[in-house]
C-alpha cells in the first residue's frame, strides 16, 4: 500500500466509500455494507468489533482503513466520527453506552476525556494561542459567547475575565435574545465564540453579525472543519470526541484554563491588584469556609 490518500479530505466519507466500493475485494465490500447501514454506530466501534459483527478478522478491518488511504484503522475511524457526530441526535449519543455496566461506562468516559486532552495538546497551535492572548488584551470589549451545554465554558471564563478586566460580557441565553446582547459590538471589540458538536447556529449568527460590524473573532471548537472556525480570525481547537450523550468539555476547559493563566500573567499588575482587594472582601463577610484553629 502506497499510503496516498484515495478520499480527499473534504468529500463526504460515506459517498467517497460508495464510489470505491466496486473496486474492493469481497470482505472489503461487507465491511463498506456494515458500515455504510450502520453509519453512526460503526463510528464508535473498535475494529475488532466491526470485524465480529461482519464475520471478518480485526486485521481485515484493518487493511480496509488502509485500503481507503488511511495510516490505520485509528485514523479511519476519527474521520468517521468527525463526519458523524455534528448530526447525531442525543438519543444516538445516548445508545452509545446503553448497554454497558457502570464500571464500563466509567472506564470508557474517562478513557474518552483522557484522549481529548492528549489530542488537544498534540495538536494546539501555540502561536495561534499567543495571538488569541494578544487580541483578548487588546480589545476594547470582549464579548464571550456560549449557549446551550457551551454555557459553563462561557460562564467559566467570563468569571475570571471579569477579575482582570473591566469589559467583559458573558452572553448566554436569557431574557434577552443573544444578538441583542451584542448589539453594540463595533469594530476594537472581540467575540470569542465557544460551541461543539451539534453546533449552536445561534453562535454561528452572532460571530457573522460581530463580523459584519468589525469586530475581531475567535473561536473555540472542536476541529477546523467547525463552522465556527470558518467564521473567526482565530480558532483555539480543543477535541470533544463524545463517548456518550454528554458533551466532553474537559478539554476545552483545559484550553480556557491555560488562556485565563496567559491573560493573568499577561496582566499581572492589576490581576495583583484585584485579588489582593478581592482576598480582603472575602475574608471580612466570610465568603469561604475558614478552617478551624486546632
Amino acid at each position: 500500500m502506497s499510503g496516498e490518500k484515495h478520499i480527499p479530505s473534504q468529500v463526504d466519507l460515506a459517498d467517497a466509500i460508495r464510489s470505491l466500493e466496486p473496486t474492493m475485494s469481497k470482505s472489503h465490500r461487507q465491511i463498506s455494507h456494515f458500515i455504510l447501514d450502520n453509519y453512526d454506530k460503526a463510528a464508535f466501534m473498535t475494529a475488532y468489533k466491526v470485524g465480529e459483527q461482519v464475520g471478518v478478522s480485526e486485521s481485515t478491518v484493518v487493511r480496509y482503513a488502509m485500503a481507503l488511504g488511511f495510516d490505520g484503522y485509528p485514523q479511519f475511524q476519527e474521520a468517521l466520527q468527525q463526519d458523524v457526530r455534528h448530526r447525531m441526535t442525543t438519543l444516538q449519543r445516548m445508545q452509545m453506552t446503553h448497554d454497558q455496566d457502570p464500571a464500563s461506562v466509567l472506564r470508557t468516559v474517562v478513557k474518552a476525556d483522557m484522549q481529548n486532552i492528549r489530542l488537544t495538546v498534540e495538536e494546539v497551535d501555540g502561536d495561534t494561542f499567543a495571538q488569541v492572548v494578544d487580541a483578548v488584551y487588546a480589545a476594547r470589549r470582549i464579548y464571550i459567547m456560549g449557549l446551550r451545554s457551551s454555557a459553563p465554558v462561557a460562564q467559566f471564563l467570563g468569571y475570571y475575565l471579569n477579575f482582570m478586566f473591566d469589559n467583559v460580557t458573558v452572553v448566554t441565553s436569557g431574557v434577552n435574545d443573544v444578538l441583542e446582547q451584542i448589539v453594540h459590538i463595533q469594530q476594537d471589540d472581540l467575540l470569542i465564540g465557544i460551541s461543539f458538536p451539534r453546533y449552536s447556529r445561534r453562535t454561528i449568527e452572532g460571530m457573522r453579525y460581530a463580523r459584519e460590524k468589525g469586530a475581531a473573532l475567535v473561536a473555540i471548537t472542536d476541529s477546523k472543519q467547525s463552522p465556527l472556525a470558518a467564521v473567526a480570525g482565530l480558532s483555539l481547537i480543543a477535541r470533544s470526541n463524545i463517548a456518550s450523550f454528554v458533551d466532553s468539555l474537559v478539554a476545552p476547559l483545559s484550553i480556557v484554563n491555560a488562556l485565563i493563566v496567559a491573560l493573568g500573567q499577561r496582566h499581572q499588575a492589576r490581576t495583583s491588584k484585584q485579588f489582593t482587594q478581592l482576598e480582603d472582601i472575602w475574608s471580612r463577610y466570610h465568603v469561604y469556609v475558614e478552617r478551624e484553629n486546632e
